[in-house]
């Protein structure tokens, strides 16, 4: 099986400011042929309710089309966040980048 893969990576706080243009993203993300996304938080010190809601459509979006959303390297805050909010049930959420890359290994040659 092929996988498209492309890896997000948002920058700041993440709420409603920035929130809707991340679901644009991923939109456009999605209609590209891309299946697997991988969200990287590694620099989003900071999520409200407006960016939660951001991911939870995110995660509609690309399952609807058949893909899987993955996430990593989650700050302390937006690990509380999940943890409240009960959402690190409902994402994959893995440590980082090299454990994404572990799970695919050898179909990562089209990461963009």
């Amino acid at each position: 099986m092929s996988h498209h893969i492309k890896i997000v990576q948002p920058s700041g706080i993440l709420d409603s400011s920035k929130a809707n243009q991340l679901r644009r993203d991923i939109g456009d993300i999605v209609a590209s042929g891309v299946d697997t996304v991988l969200m990287d938080l590694r620099e989003v010190p900071f999520m409200d309710s407006s960016g939660l809601g951001a991911l939870v459509s995110a995660l509609k979006t690309i399952r609807a089309a058949g893909g899987e959303l993955y996430i990593c390297s989650i700050t302390d805050q937006v690990k509380m966040l999940f943890e409240m909010t009960r959402m690190d049930r409902v994402f994959t959420i893995l440590s980082d980048q090299e454990e994404f890359k572990a799970k695919f290994q050898g179909v990562l040659d089209e990461i963009g």
